[in-house]
C-alpha cells in the first residue's frame, strides 16, 4: 500500500519535513517513491510548499495520506484559493 508521508529532515531542534509518496512499510526516513512537498514547521504563516496536481494524481492511485499531510494539502488548497481571486 502506498502513503502520503513526512519524512523528518533538519537538525536536532530545526525540524524541516518533506512530502513523499512511500511505501507504507517502510521506515521514516527509508525509501520513497517521489518527493511532492516540504513542510518548515519553525516558519509563520504559510509553511507548506506541496505539489497539488502530484498529490492529487497519487490519491487517485490509492495512496492515503496522513493525518498531518491531509490538513496540509487542506490548507494549500485553501491559500491556492485566495491567491488566485
Amino acid at each position: 500500500m502506498v502513503a502520503i508521508r513526512l519524512r523528518r529532515e533538519g537538525t536536532t531542534n530545526t525540524p524541516y519535513y518533506k512530502v513523499v509518496v512511500t511505501d507504507q512499510r517502510s521506515p521514516r526516513d527509508g525509501k520513497f517513491i517521489e518527493i511532492i512537498g516540504n513542510y518548515d514547521p519553525k516558519k509563520k504563516d504559510l509553511n507548506a510548499n506541496i505539489d497539488l496536481a502530484r498529490a492529487d494524481y497519487w490519491i487517485g492511485q490509492g495512496a492515503k495520506p496522513s493525518d498531518t499531510v491531509r490538513s496540509l494539502i487542506k490548507k494549500v488548497r485553501k491559500s491556492a484559493a485566495t491567491a488566485a481571486k
